[in-house]
């Protein structure tokens, strides 16, 4: 029985080996290659540009964080500790604005601001004002920093929502009673408290501007992203390509270890297991007439002015753009979402019923390979799996060979080859909910089956996965809703002819056609702002 359960563990073992093997294989091929011959562009790219994409985004990084976290944390403390006007809606639709990808926020707001657009247009005509252009130009850095702002600080939100919603109430109280205003209770108490959920928030939207591709192109702003494509698509250098994928991913990594160090090793615990969650305070008067507008500003410039532009837009163009054509996009992205998620939380399973239950450094190992993917920009990623997938094509050669027929990439040239680069990218998605799943059920059920004298792999199927469906359902739905939205990686490798919702809407906004893009863009909205709301009023009920 013993030796039975040892060959199933095993098993499970070399599953989850194989899968992380192949995980990593995109980025060990561009790490190998960082170092290899460098060729005439890229000692030009070294010498004269470098500097400037290395400066560019990080100072969009530097400056996206300083607001996300005003705006995030502001937001988590104001909700928690306060009772106003439409408190409980602002509490969830402030998490709303993921559903709209910065891409799409920038050419709608460059669309709300340009010389053609509704608010220089009403300026003119009704109120016969010529205004200076370079006051509505968004398309700038500054531009920029506007954008990812509005539409990624709900990450450091909700993350510092979470983890104040769940603290004791005597660490304000105490404050209060020592005569601290409502500001220095802020200052002194609610960020010290709250720095490492600020600085996790924080990391994911450092990631999500490095990764980011469709606002930098938009606005015309010299990133990385935009540097790995020209590369590989303006100059057809795939290893210049390769060594600024490289390079970025060495400051990724510098980053990660910088939030490491950030996060530090302060804890905050309790004496006793009676813990009081703090409970809002009701306002009265000015007060809560101004923590609603100033909510109410937030929601209304980071979801609200966009959909109603969108909307508007939309009704102007659907009859043009509707049509069989359309119906396809729409199969496509569908098809590669679920396909992606399904095999994401495969493998993510697998990967997660190992790791707990097995106490060995290779299930620690397994289990910090599944996060690398999302912690890589998707251009990186892309550039690392075509690399693959070239590879194994000239090793399939010889096969053809054999049978006569004419060499070709069927692998690089595939759909199965974009499947696979979502998996890598967006795993720890799918690992992360079910393992969050695993550990509230604990193990309890998973050896009294045993016991039973069930084996490891039928109580996985008949036990293990029926206890954690709201996890499995949480985590396949996030991964569907990214892959949804992910462009830079679904540029480099569709298959050609191959379009998705996503990068239909970025090719209409880049041949200024933002309004036929209008009505792609509110699927994709509507698709994930529907999961954000599923997830958080079905999933979050529960029990813990």
């Amino acid at each position: 029985m013993l030796r039975k359960a040892k060959a199933q563990l095993n098993s499970w073992a070399i599953l989850s080996s194989m899968f992380s093997i192949l995980i990593l294989l995109p980025a060990l091929l561009i790490l190998l290659q960082l170092f290899s011959e460098s060729n005439d562009n890229w000692e030009h790219i070294k010498e004269f540009l470098l500097k400037s994409y290395i400066f560019n985004s990080l100072t969009i990084v530097l400056f996206t964080s300083v607001f996300t976290v005003l705006i995030g944390v502001t937001a988590a403390w104001l909700v928690t500790a306060y009772q106003f006007p439409f408190q409980r809606f602002f509490k969830w639709g402030l998490i709303l604005p993921l559903a709209i990808p910065p891409y799409i926020g920038a050419y709608t707001y460059h669309g709300i601001l340009n010389y053609t657009g509704v608010i220089q247009t009403t300026l003119r005509n009704r109120f016969e004002m010529e205004v200076n252009q370079a006051y509505f130009d968004i398309m700038t850095m500054p531009g920029a920093i506007f954008i990812f702002t509005l539409f990624l600080f709900p990450y450091v939100y909700i993350i510092t929502r979470s983890f104040l919603e769940n603290q004791s109430s005597s660490l304000v109280e105490n404050a209060r009673l020592l005569g601290r205003n409502p500001i220095e209770v802020f200052i002194h108490v609610v960020l010290p408290i709250s720095r490492t959920a600020i600085v996790g928030g924080v990391s994911l939207v450092i990631l999500e501007v490095l990764n980011d591709y469709g606002v930098v192109k938009y606005f015309g702003i010299q990133t990385f992203s935009t540097a790995i494509f020209q590369a590989w698509f303006g100059m057809g250098d795939i290893n210049s390509a390769i060594k600024l994928a490289g390079t970025l991913m060495m400051i990724v990594i510098g980053i990660l270890i910088l939030e490491k160090i950030f996060r530090g090793r302060k804890q905050f615990s309790y004496s006793t297991s009676k813990v009081q969650p703090l409970q809002p305070v009701r306002l009265e008067g000015w007060k809560k007439w101004t923590i609603f507008g100033y909510f109410f500003l937030i929601f209304s410039l980071a979801f609200l002015i966009p959909i109603l532009q969108l909307s508007n837009w939309m009704l102007m163009t659907y009859k043009v753009i509707w049509s069989t054509v359309f119906i396809d996009l729409i199969w496509n992205s569908i098809f590669v979402a679920f396909t992606g998620a399904v095999m994401i939380i495969f493998v993510a399973l697998i990967i997660a019923n190992f790791t707990r239950l097995s106490n060995g450094l290779s299930s620690k190992i397994f289990s910090k390979v599944t996060v690398l993917g999302y912690s890589i920009p998707g251009a990186v990623i892309a550039i690392g799996v075509l690399t693959l997938f070239l590879a194994l094509d000239k090793k399939v050669f010889a096969l053809y060979e054999l049978v006569g027929a004419d060499p070709t990439f069927v692998l690089s040239l595939s759909i199965i080859m974009l499947i696979f680069a979502y998996v890598v990218r967006f795993l720890a998605v799918g690992y992360n909910s079910i393992e969050s799943g695993f550990e509230k059920v604990g193990t309890t059920f998973t050896e009294a089956s045993r016991t039973l004298g069930m084996n490891i792999t039928k109580t996985f199927f008949k036990v293990d996965i029926r206890m954690i469906k709201g996890a499995i359902a949480g985590g396949f739905i996030l991964a569907f809703v990214d892959i949804l939205k992910e462009l830079p990686l679904t540029l480099i490798l569709q298959p050609f002819n191959f379009y998705t919702l996503a990068t239909k809407t970025f090719q209409y906004a880049s041949d200024e056609r933002v309004h036929e893009a209008s009505v792609s863009s509110l699927i994709i909205i509507c698709i994930s702002g529907l999961s954000i709301y599923f997830l958080h009023r079905v999933l979050e009920k529960e029990p813990s």
